[in-house]
């Protein structure tokens, strides 16, 4: 269904920072000869790029980006949510940012130990191992994601598609898929996937802790509690987490504090482990004793890592500053305590290998406190990752590769906090799926460093096309080069694991792309075929002054995304019946790249001849569009309307698959799938149904 009798894609670039609203998808359909582009990132932001070159400007935004019609782009820098005392941010932070990476230490440490016999919790294996987790920590987050990718914003916002949208070419070849951005579409995939395992290990690994407390405790119990809270943690997305989310930073804080503690309390039981952290040469002796299997612990190492690619798609909440203060001062900290007292623990009682974390907690403190703090963390944890889920659907919409979705805000005061109906429920059957087929956490982490390493290796290639053009080569291609060095060594280490379970979210991966590749190179077509069905708007004008049509009373309003090119459904309309209205509007909606725009800058009339109006409306990104208020506004501009005689006019493709050459049978009924199960644009636009005239168009594939 388009919004317009169809869409050509988007010959303008998309633009990162967008509106939050549920609307910022692409038309399966699309407006007049030039689309309008709908965009739609997470959210505001507070810092913007210290790369001030073109990479970084609105002009490098994506091409053939397709638009919701009669939504364009306008470019103009904006500060959000970032905002107001850093410290307090990153108190924030902790809850939305830092609740993935901060689980970590719940299995990270215990999966090293199941990559091989050789290796064992003694003095140079343990020391050789939380080395590594320390120097991983340090390369990863603090050099890689803090130091250097987080420079490379998009108006403030980070994430793969953000910075995906920086080095797409300006136009691209229609029908065809540039393999740069086939590769970032791919890590955006990978993402989906850590999405269903982050929930699914990290609260079964917490639930896990009960084994400690009841033994013998029979492993369907912990599986049914697990799944149990899974489901409950999904049920309730639809009412938002605003009260929520007031506490998931406070609770983080409690939960670092305390890993902190416990580490710090094994730590001053056996200092030596302090050792690991100064003298990267255990980690050297490590590698050097077990060869190609400690190579392979990689796989395991890299589960202290995995919050590193989330980090940098939350930017945009909070800024750069109150992340990388949070992370440096408090959680890197915390962590790192953590890590080495769990190490001093094995060191003291081999025996606690399967069950470190918990056996941490000190004779006569209850280990149930500590169980139910790790359930409240993973949940919150789980929490983030779901956000980051609807956040990078919506991207993805705003970029052209995946159709109209719906998407509630849950929140009138956060931009961010928003609910995808679809992608929350298929995301619930894969977790519980994945929670009831692994039934461990153990067997469960085999799948989850193939989607983490995967995403950040591709970041790093976007990190170099994007820096290239303001650090220069040699500049841009050492840092990635060190940078992708560590992220290929992770990936390698992953790939023996593709067979235990590292396939399922590659399976999940691959499959997400060619939903989105399809989508794009359908849009392309119908963009192609709308285009030709268009002619310059002063061509059609003169027509109706020589013609003199039949005008009826009232106005008709045809959203359209362009300032020279008559709306295909309005040439419908008048090829088939021969009449005008009194007054026609040709609606355009612009989206700025600021959180607000005010009423007395909102709406832009001019009157053209023949009755006709171009109608421009800007909107911030936090504002929802809706068409009634613009055209009440307009009255103030000599444009008159009465809701009652009022008609809004959308078109409506009917897709017909046949043999012609473009797209495989699959992908025709795919895309045809898509776009009959598109989000109508009645729906975006608030348009009152009673007053839409929907037109057919029929269209082969």
């Amino acid at each position: 269904m388009s919004d317009e009798t169809g869409a050509a894609p988007s010959e303008k670039k998309a633009a990162d920072a967008a509106e939050p609203e549920p609307a910022k998808a692409p038309s399966p359909g699309k407006g007049l000869g030039k689309p309008a582009v709908v965009s739609a990132t997470t959210s505001a932001t507070t810092s913007h790029s210290d790369l001030k070159a073109d990479a970084l400007k609105p002009d490098a935004m994506n091409s053939g980006t397709h638009e919701m019609p009669g939504v364009q782009r306008h470019h103009h820098h904006h500060q959000g949510h970032g905002h107001g005392n850093p410290w307090k941010l990153a108190l924030v932070a902790l809850g939305v940012v830092y609740g993935d990476i901060g689980t970590s230490p719940l299995y990270a440490l215990r999966e090293c130990f199941h990559e091989s016999d050789t290796i064992t919790a003694h003095y140079a294996d343990v020391m050789g191992l939380l080395s590594l987790f320390f120097w991983a920590m340090t390369a990863v987050v603090t050099l890689k994601y803090v130091t250097l990718i987080t420079r490379a914003d998009n108006h403030g916002e980070g994430g793969i598609l953000a910075l995906l949208a920086l080095v797409l070419p300006k136009r691209g070849t229609p029908g065809k898929i540039p393999l740069v951005v086939a590769a970032g579409l791919f890590g955006a995939a990978l993402l989906y996937a850590d999405g269903m395992l982050t929930p699914a290990i990290s609260v079964l690994s917490a639930v896990e802790g009960m084994e400690g407390i009841v033994p013998g405790l029979d492993r369907a119990v912990v599986v049914g509690v697990s799944v149990a809270i899974l489901f409950t943690l999904f049920v309730v997305q639809r009412r938002g987490t605003g009260r929520v989310g007031m506490v998931f930073g406070p609770i983080m804080l409690v939960w670092f504090v305390v890993i902190g503690a416990m580490g710090a309390y094994w730590i001053a039981q056996m200092p030596n482990v302090l050792w690991a952290v100064v003298d990267v040469r255990h980690a050297v002796r490590f590698f050097a004793t077990h060869r190609m299997t400690g190579f392979w612990v990689l796989g395991s190492v890299v589960l202290c890592i995995t919050g590193g690619e989330a980090l940098y798609a939350d930017m945009g909440h909070f800024g750069r500053k109150p992340i990388a203060q949070s992370w440096t001062f408090f959680v890197w900290p915390c962590l790192t305590l953590n890590y080495l007292g769990q190490g001093a623990l094995l060191l003291q009682h081999p025996e606690h290998v399967e069950d470190g974390f918990f056996s941490m907690v000190p004779d006569g403190a209850p280990r149930v406190g500590l169980v139910l703090l790790a359930t409240a963390a993973t949940v919150i944890a789980s929490q983030a990752l779901i956000s980051g889920a609807f956040s990078l659907t919506r991207q993805a919409i705003q970029l052209g590769y995946l159709p109209r979705l719906e998407i509630r805000h849950t929140s009138g005061d956060h931009e961010g906090q928003i609910y995808v109906p679809e992608i929350n429920w298929v995301l619930m059957v894969a977790c519980i799926a994945l929670v009831v087929g692994f039934q461990s956490s153990s067997r469960m982490a085999a799948a989850y460093g193939i989607a983490v390493t995967g995403t950040m290796a591709i970041t790093t290639v976007l990190f170099f096309l994007v820096t290239r053009k303001t650090w220069g080569d040699a500049r841009a291609g050492l840092a990635s080069s060190l940078m992708l060095i560590v992220d290929l060594a992770f990936l390698s280490a992953n790939i023996i694991k593709v067979e235990s379970g590292g396939w399922i979210p590659l399976a999940v991966a691959l499959l997400i792309l060619f939903m989105m590749t399809t989508w794009k190179l359908g849009r392309d077509r119908v963009g192609k075929f709308l285009r030709n069905r268009s002619e310059p708007l002063e061509e059609f004008l003169d027509q109706v002054h020589d013609k003199h049509p039949a005008r009826v009373k009232g106005t008709a309003v045809f959203m359209t995304s362009t300032s020279g090119g008559t709306p295909p459904v309005l040439l419908h309309h008048y090829k088939h019946n021969q009449v005008l209205h009194e007054q026609v509007v040709l609606l355009s909606i612009m989206t700025e790249d600021r959180p607000i725009v005010s009423r007395d800058q909102r709406v832009q009339v001019e009157k053209l001849r023949e009755g006709f109006f171009r109608v421009t409306a800007h909107y911030g990104f936090m504002q929802t569009p809706k068409v009634i208020d613009v055209l009440r506004a307009c009255t103030k501009h000599g444009l008159h309307t009465s809701k009652i005689d009022t008609s809004f006019y959308l078109g409506r493709e009917k897709l017909v698959i046949t043999k012609n050459p473009g797209l495989g049978t699959v992908q025709k009924l795919l895309f045809s799938f898509l776009s009959r199960n598109a989000r109508p644009a009645t729906d975006f636009f608030e348009l009152p149904p009673e007053r839409v005239v929907e037109m057919g168009m029929q269209l082969e594939l």
